[in-house]
């Protein structure tokens, strides 16, 4: 499903694997990354209000949406690997530097490309996640229950694809439902249902490597204190009371200039107060 609002183009970012890339506006650039289980569709609202001054763009991560679905090695799925898309992404359109904004998903490839490609991330905006390493410590006693998903798609491979596959729409309905707090659209629930029922092998290896090779690549980062350089925004629901930390704390060890912002909106916070969103990255944008 196309947004007739964008102009569509396929862009090759590695031998062999494409990514589709939705653009829109004229300006500096903005590149917006989605998250689970969706497609740059989400970002449409946020998109019609960037346009207006920036150049918005919007791949579908590898994995998810209309890009290619490379079979897994180990790395295939790596955030460190999907950062390489994005910035060979932005090349590709003529952007040696670009902001970067990612939900979810596309958040932990936002992160990871501002570790590795310092000199060309300008801004970065995390919308409702924390960084995988601290995701990983707070999910403690029952109250992990909430991101069962992760632990069914870190085992490996065979079971959670068996069993997600099974029942697609049921597994990828689910989240669509309870993380938020308006419904969607009936073309645009069809389509992230569409896009995640044949893309199940390749969402689960994201989901892996963000318990096998990101922890790795997360932790040496740690460990030698790589931090974001640039300016960081972050929009979260307010977990920290549910779950029992401070997710302020957490990004800021990461990310020295931060703007930590609590919402009141549900996860998908973008098409649920898009004004919301959009104006938080256009004050990121100004810092």
């Amino acid at each position: 499903m196309n947004h007739t609002a964008f102009d569509y183009q396929r862009v090759q970012v590695s031998d062999g694997v494409e990514l589709t890339v939705a653009t829109t506006g004229s300006g500096s650039p903005v590149v917006l990354l989605h998250g689970f289980p969706q497609t740059h569709l989400m970002w449409r609202h946020v998109a019609a209000d960037l346009a207006a001054d920036h150049t918005v763009i919007m791949p579908d991560l590898r994995g998810y949406g209309d890009s290619d679905k490379p079979a897994d090695t180990g790395l295939t799925y790596a955030k460190r690997t999907m950062a390489a898309d994005v910035a060979a992404v932005a090349q590709a359109l003529g952007h040696d530097r670009f902001a970067l904004a990612g939900h979810d998903r596309g958040a932990l490839v936002a992160f990871r490309t501002g570790l590795d490609h310092p000199d060309r991330v300008t801004h970065v905006a995390s919308l409702d996640v924390l960084p995988t390493l601290d995701m990983w410590d707070v999910m403690r006693g029952t109250s992990a229950a909430i991101g069962f998903h992760l632990f069914l798609m870190a085992q490996p491979p065979g079971l959670a694809e068996e069993l997600i596959g099974a029942r697609p729409d049921a597994f990828f309905g689910h989240f669509l439902d309870i993380w938020g707090n308006s419904p969607f659209p009936a073309d645009i629930r069809a389509e992230y249902l569409r896009a995640s029922r044949e893309a199940v092998t390749s969402i689960v290896a994201d989901y892996r490597a963000s318990a096998t090779i990101d922890v790795e690549h997360d932790t040496a980062d740690r460990e030698s204190g790589n931090q974001l350089k640039m300016p960081v925004t972050v929009l979260q629901q307010d977990w920290g009371a549910a779950l029992g930390f401070d997710a302020e704390a957490l990004w800021r060890a990461w990310a020295p200039d931060l703007d930590h912002r609590t919402v009141s909106c549900g996860h998908f916070m973008a098409e649920e107060a898009p004004d919301v969103v959009a104006g938080a990255i256009r004050d990121l944008l100004s810092r």
